[in-house]
């Protein structure tokens, strides 16, 4: 597994698992109460801190439990790059569009706030998998 490999694993498993405990710190704090009424800015905040972080480290772990043979980026990574970046791209314009809607309808900030951050995610998830599947099949 490339270097490149190990680094899109780890971003994509630190932004989901990441997002998802601030899902559950969410809902916590709501109690069974409007969503809307949640104070989510610090949890937010700290989530996509915390995710920046994580990543960082859980790419080093990466390196420490299987180092890789080489670090330098090779034409197929940047072709792999460029394939999940692009598509991802398409996936978060698409999904900010949605966003957009929101602030339009005057939507509570929570719910824009919230969208953006899911929105995000999504583009995460979507731009590893297929960084993931090229690796695996090839472009």
């Amino acid at each position: 597994m490339s270097y490149e490999e190990k680094g899109t694993w780890a971003y994509l498993v630190t932004s989901v698992a990441v997002w998802l405990g601030y899902v559950v710190v969410v809902l916590r704090r709501a109690d069974g109460g409007p969503l809307a009424e949640v104070a989510y800015v610090a949890p937010l905040l700290w989530a996509v801190g915390i995710s920046i972080a994580a990543n960082v480290v859980g790419r080093v772990l990466f390196e420490i439990v299987r180092p890789s043979e080489s670090y330098r980026v090779d034409v197929r990574d940047r072709e792999v790059a460029r394939l999940g970046d692009y598509v991802g791209g398409l996936v978060l314009s698409v999904l900010v569009a949605g966003v957009l809607v929101l602030a339009l309808v005057a939507a509570p900030h929570f719910w824009i706030a919230n969208a953006i951050y899911a929105a995000f995610v999504v583009q995460v998830v979507v731009s590893s998998v297929v960084r993931l599947v090229a690796y695996r099949r090839g472009l």
